[in-house]
């Protein structure tokens, strides 16, 4: 009997070392968390510049909105002090492309959906890793039934399309997986 729980303390022991190590090699590396961002710990702050449109048949609100959402998100899931300008991580770009086009084209030849696609451009810059900077394009859609008017639906679909071209950004820029 005292052989099985030497045994059992053992296996603890080794399992509280591992567990320690693995900790250790992780705090190591960076800041991590629950949303998978990677955070140097230098980096204590983020600016976002507005993103104007340049895109012809985008919505007057498009800017705001999409800026606000890229802004929301670094907020709600990083330890980052959102700031008016020079963060030590920045974001800076533009709305390049805003288009609806058909899609799933039926036998009569008429589209059964259409599609909007939004193009993002967006110049990351990481003050304290330039070596992690970019400059890139973005770009997602949303498809919608062509016998409903853009603008009954434009603005969920911008909604939608602002979420997935953010998440695609803030895992571009500090998931680094």
């Amino acid at each position: 009997m005292g052989n099985m729980k030497m045994e059992q303390v053992l296996k603890s022991l080794t399992f509280s070392f591992f567990f320690f190590l693995v900790s250790s090699f992780q705090l190591g590396c960076g800041v991590y968390s629950f949303t998978g961002a990677s955070i140097s710990p230098d980096v204590k702050s983020v600016s976002i510049d507005l993103f104007p449109s340049y895109a012809a048949l985008a919505p007057p609100n498009m800017p705001q909105l999409f800026t606000e959402t890229l802004r929301d998100k670094f907020v709600s899931l990083t330890n980052l002090d959102l700031i008016t300008r020079n963060g030590d991580i920045q974001f800076k770009g533009s709305i390049i492309n805003y288009r609806t086009n058909p899609v799933a084209i039926q036998g009569n030849e008429t589209a059964a959906k259409n599609r909007l696609s939004v193009t993002i451009s967006v110049e990351y810059t990481d003050t304290t890793n330039p070596e992690a900077s970019f400059e890139k394009n973005f770009t997602r859609f949303a498809d919608f039934d062509s016998n409903r008017n853009i603008t009954d639906v434009e603005q969920d679909l911008i909604v939608e399309i602002n979420e997935q071209i953010v998440q695609d950004i803030f895992n571009e820029s500090v998931v680094n997986w």
